[in-house]
């Protein structure tokens, strides 16, 4: 398991989670402030390299790859400001609402922005 601490980039949390969890096919995991990467197969491991890669690919995409650091210790990947400064929504080309929360799956990571949507979602685990 990877955990992502994503405290510098809180606005886009959701969209990095999205891109790094499909780009290494791992399950989300989203927390308040950081998100973890699993696999279905408990033997399968995931690769720090990689998922260092796809944060890499996604800040670079949205112009902010030269203003953050990427740093792994262990399964444990940071991303900090090199200024201090943190992504704010209008920073980010992706025109989404930051305040809009997103409820994920613990038993197989789906996301969504609705509770009643997920709560909907858990039943299917249980049937």
């Amino acid at each position: 398991m990877i955990t992502v601490d994503c405290k510098d980039i809180l606005s886009i949390q959701n969209e990095l989670l999205v891109y790094v969890a499909d780009q290494l096919e791992a399950i989300p995991t989203l927390k308040k402030h950081q998100f973890t990467l699993s696999t279905l197969d408990d033997d399968q491991l995931l690769s720090t390299s990689d998922a260092i890669s796809a944060i890499k690919e996604y800040l670079d995409s949205i112009h902010e790859a030269n203003n953050f650091a990427v740093i792994a210790i262990d399964d444990v990947i940071r991303i900090s400001s090199f200024s201090g400064k943190t992504i704010t929504q209008s920073d980010s080309s992706n025109g989404t609402d930051p305040k809009n929360e997103m409820f994920s799956c613990t038993h197989c990571g789906f996301i969504t922005r609705y509770q009643v949507e997920l709560e909907v979602h858990q039943r299917i685990h249980y049937i």
